[in-house]
């Protein structure tokens, strides 16, 4: 925390934080892999990149380049001893000092925390429901930030969806096409093809979005960027969503209606056992995108 290394108990901050008031926080979302032998995090450069991008649009003072943030990323896990995976926490925070909205007046602070972790969602497939919060806009707040403000839109999607009896949300954008769910990018396949919704429907610029791109490629799919509509999720082939948290996770169900099989189908299984040998350091093309700890 702030440059120095803190047990995780100590690592306390103060109620008048301005970040606890007002969500004036970015973060990224990062995992890390055991192999057996070594620990790898996945794209951390590029993860840091948008921190350091998502500080900048909301107007955050980071005050560390990226390859301190890189480093000190490492020396953090390193001295954890861990040998499972985990997820990784980095966050930049407006800190204590002022009750004023103004951004300026209270510094930034940084930290990085690191945990273990398993899956976050059911690897055999979800059920989601596409929710009545609408994914809040472009031109209403910065969706290209990871910021922390912007994430009671998905809490908020994700209580209703749960209280439904589903286990993920899926939202709509301002027009009324899907933009995401609520920590994940989506995917359909339909005929063989791979459609996924467009920036512009006010959707993060998932890091492991792009990472599906590049896999798609590889494997021969094509994959395009569009306008989805709410009654081809029920339509479709196969669903899948991504996230560095959920990574390639099958959808089976959504709002009651069975998608494909009712099971993960054969695109979505390709995918994800492609990117497990990515995150793994088992496909040497993508090797720069392995950090190995040890």
């Amino acid at each position: 925390m702030d440059g120095e290394l803190v047990e995780c108990g100590k690592a306390y901050i103060h109620v008048m934080t301005h970040a606890l008031h007002y969500g004036t926080a970015v973060f990224e979302g990062i995992r890390g892999y055991w192999d057996g032998n070594n620990l790898y995090i996945f794209r951390l450069r590029d993860h840091m990149i948008r921190m350091i991008n998502s500080a900048k649009i909301v107007g955050l003072r980071l005050g560390y380049g990226l390859e301190e943030l890189i480093d000190a990323t490492v020396k953090t896990v390193r001295v954890n001893e861990f040998q499972e995976n985990i997820y990784i926490r980095p966050i930049a925070f407006a800190g204590e000092g002022s009750i004023s909205l103004d951004i300026s007046k209270v510094p930034t602070r940084v930290s990085i925390a690191a945990i273990p972790f398993g899956h976050y969602l059911k690897p055999k497939g979800v059920k989601v429901k596409v929710v009545s919060w609408r994914r809040v806009p472009g031109f209403s707040m910065p969706v290209m930030a990871k910021a922390s403000g912007i994430y009671l839109n998905s809490v908020i999607a994700l209580s209703e969806a749960i209280s439904s009896g589903y286990d993920e949300a899926v939202l709509l954008d301002w027009r009324g096409y899907i933009a995401e769910g609520s920590g994940e990018n989506l995917f359909i396949v339909r005929r063989g093809v791979i459609y996924t919704p467009p920036v512009y429907a006010s959707i993060l610029e998932g890091i492991t979005r792009d990472t599906v791109f590049r896999i798609a490629e590889d494997l021969g799919y094509k994959v395009e960027e569009r306008d989805i509509t709410r009654e081809e999720l029920y339509v479709a082939d196969e669903i899948f969503m991504v996230g560095t948290a959920a990574e390639v996770t099958p959808v089976i169900e959504v709002d009651g209606k069975t998608i494909g099989s009712g099971s993960p189908g054969p695109v979505t299984q390709k995918i994800s056992n492609y990117y497990k040998e990515i995150v793994l350091n088992k496909i040497p093309k993508y090797r720069e995108w392995v950090t190995p700890v040890y």
